[in-house]
């Protein structure tokens, strides 16, 4: 049965009515390009303006959140297999649930808007796939026993074709036309985390807990190949550098990297100072944000590997999904403690890195790349930032291209 509305609420509510009773003084990092208070205290102020839309505070844990191809729109699907819809806003108290769903049986692993937006797919535990229409949160289409096993990842390939891994190991390519699955394969010896394809539409990637790498081809319908065995899980899969790197996060903290067409063993490695990269979410072609069971979301540049710094985090909670508004402006994050978070990563992509290394600095501390990376109210946060730029233009030296280990 879905969540009454009054389950779903904006976080930071009472922080809001704190931040109104606050001294003149105190300043909000959050607020962007703020204007002076009108010195006629009688004159009506506006709504204010922030740099990303407030957080949403849920009553479960979210294990996914997809953002919609062409509005403010986002979805998001919990433990307790209930599927919300929200719009957001900068504007305060401007975020709003559009409707939520009950449908499933038991914990919504993962949602995906179809590219039109005008549809979105989830599966869940009960192992079933679900199509609901997006105006209204109505279910249009149920595949009942989908799979054998708990269904874990969900890929639409085109607006016709979906695919699908569960927990067993088992992959299934269905035509959404006839209800149907066109393949039906079982080589992974363990769940699969995360499904890729080609721009071409013709190779299937599959990441699993048996630490291998699938690969699929959908237009002959078979089973291509396994890559070797790494240390730990497979926890993800994306395609860098225009689809000629395909990158695996893994539960050791390690990146593992494939050149397209050499599947069968990796062609490098980096290792971050992480727990797990349990997700990949590709931003450029050489750019990308992982996040880990550490609650930090890390932005890491490809060849030259390096850590960019920290785009933010859910202290101390382990991050379930990442997704990226359809304006590339907000980098969306759900953790496990029930909060929905927005991070603005507009100036990501125009980040350069150099050949060069630099030291790594005493602290350990990342980069701050966003104005609330290591907190909502780190009031010396920019103090930080221009203390670590002046140690690391005294500490940069020059080390070789790669920082593979």
């Amino acid at each position: 049965m879905a969540a009454t509305t009054e389950h779903v609420e904006v976080a930071s509510e009472s922080s809001e009515t704190e931040q109104k009773e606050a001294p003149e003084t105190t300043q909000d990092p959050e607020t962007s390009d703020s204007e002076p208070a009108d010195e006629d205290a009688g004159e009506p102020q506006g709504p204010r303006i922030r740099d990303t839309p407030m957080d949403l505070q849920l009553e479960a844990i979210a294990n996914t959140v997809a953002l919609h191809p062409t509005r403010d729109v986002l979805a998001c699907g919990d433990v307790d297999g209930d599927v919300y819809a929200f719009s957001y806003s900068c504007t305060e108290g401007e975020n709003r649930e559009l409707w939520s769903s009950g449908h499933h049986l038991k914990s919504c692993r993962q949602l995906r808007f179809t590219a039109d937006g005008e549809k979105l797919y989830s599966v869940s535990r009960d192992k079933a796939v679900h199509q609901l229409d997006v105006e209204r949160g109505q279910l249009v289409t149920r595949i009942r026993g989908a799979h054998g096993a708990p269904i874990n990842s969900l890929l639409l390939v085109d607006e016709n074709i979906v695919a699908t891994g569960d927990d067993g190991g088992t992959l299934k390519v269905w035509d959404m036309r006839k209800g149907t699955a066109i393949m039906d394969l079982k080589h992974h010896e363990d769940y699969i985390s995360d499904i890729t394809v080609d721009q071409a539409k013709r190779i299937l990637l599959t990441a699993s807990g048996d630490g291998t790498m699938g690969v699929f081809n959908i237009k002959r319908r078979r089973f291509e190949l396994l890559s070797e065995y790494q240390s730990g899980d497979l926890t993800s899969v994306a395609l860098m550098k225009r689809g000629k790197k395909v990158v695996c996060g893994s539960s050791e903290g390690t990146i593992y990297i494939f050149n397209w067409n050499g599947f069968g063993a990796t062609s490098d490695r980096f290792a971050l100072k992480a727990e797990s990269i349990d997700q990949i979410l590709p931003i450029t072609d050489s750019i990308m944000c992982t996040a880990s069971t550490d609650g930090y979301i890390r932005a890491v540049n490809l060849l030259p590997n390096r850590v960019i710094g920290c785009i933010g985090q859910h202290v101390g909670e382990p991050i379930e999904e990442l997704a990226k508004s359809w304006d590339s402006r907000f980098l969306v994050s759900c953790a496990q403690d029930q909060l929905i978070k927005f991070w603005d990563i507009s100036s990501l992509p125009n980040t350069t890195v150099d050949e060069y290394r630099k030291r790594k600095k005493k602290n350990g501390r990342m980069k701050s790349l966003t104005k609330k990376a290591h907190g909502d109210n780190d009031f010396f946060s920019g103090l930080v930032e221009e203390t670590e730029k002046e140690e690391e233009e005294e500490q940069e030296e020059e080390e070789d291209d790669s920082d593979s280990d």
